[in-house]
């Protein structure tokens, strides 16, 4: 599973166009049905001995968010500036590098660890757990899916949710299928030549980027990324075989019940049989 290099120095001026702040607003509103973790505008107050309780510390996990393959840390400083307490994980030192460089003169910076979202390595359990712009597609196998799912199911707190959106089958083969786009902004430049294989429902993007630097020479890099293309169906069995279950699931286009033509879908998913805890 490749993660982002060269990419990560102009990723949010190249995705200036995603719309995290209207995901946040949708996961917060799911947490809020759906969901165990609240906003906390403060810490935690400590008991008398300067020790947290076991209650206090329940609360903590309860309402921990975990933002799974952060990126550059957008949708981490958003959720944080909605009042949860945030830790942000993502395999690129590079992308997390970015991250960091956001939280400079934040209030209370977003804690972030370099992880595979396969191999989950936590310090304590969590109410929520959240991966946007379809980064679930970088799982290639249902084998890594399973892995990936399973390592939330394990570290998530009792009731907690894992919300992630995942892009469709039908977006990689029918939409962006056998393309050639070049596309740019005043600083970076590239060309993404896309290529969708039926055989293996995989959709592999070669992109040459050139980014001016400050002595207004083109650095030229090139950068490969494999997706693989998911059905809600499958999406759901994977779900399944995992230990959880399936809450909701939307496009994300129109927020309604998703359909063939979805290109991007939400879900919202929970283990089997969890109860939140009252704390």
């Amino acid at each position: 599973m490749a993660s982002y290099g060269g990419f990560a120095s102009v990723y949010d001026e190249l995705m200036a166009d995603v719309p995290y702040a209207r995901w946040a607003d949708l996961v917060d509103s799911l947490i809020a049905r759906y969901g165990v973790s609240k906003p906390v505008k403060a810490s935690v107050k400590k008991s008398r001995s300067n020790t947290l309780t076991e209650e206090e510390a329940l609360r903590q996990e309860r309402d921990l968010v975990i933002d799974l393959c952060c990126g550059t840390g957008t949708m981490s400083c958003l959720l944080a500036d909605r009042g949860y307490d945030v830790t942000g994980i993502d395999l690129s030192p590079e992308m997390l590098a970015a991250a960091q460089e956001k939280n400079a003169g934040r209030k209370k910076p977003v804690p972030y660890l370099c992880q595979d979202m396969r191999a989950l390595d936590l310090y304590c359990t969590a109410g929520t757990f959240v991966s946007v712009c379809d980064s679930v597609n970088c799982l290639l196998t249902d084998r890594d899916m399973l892995r990936m799912l399973r390592g939330v199911n394990r570290f998530l707190f009792p009731g907690g949710l894992f919300i992630f959106d995942f892009h469709t089958r039908h977006m990689y083969r029918d939409v962006l299928g056998d393309r050639l786009i070049a596309d740019g902004t005043e600083r970076a430049e590239y060309i993404w030549e896309n290529a969708y294989s039926t055989r293996t429902g995989r959709s592999t993007a070669q992109i040459v980027f050139y980014v001016r630097e400050e002595d207004g020479r083109y650095r030229r890099f090139t950068e490969t990324y494999v997706r693989r293309g998911y059905t809600l169906t499958q999406i759901r069995g994977l779900i399944g075989q995992a230990g959880m279950t399936c809450v909701t699931a939307m496009d994300a286009d129109t927020g309604r019940a998703p359909h063939a033509g979805s290109e991007r879908i939400f879900v919202v998913a929970r283990e089997r049989g969890k109860t939140g805890r009252s704390v």
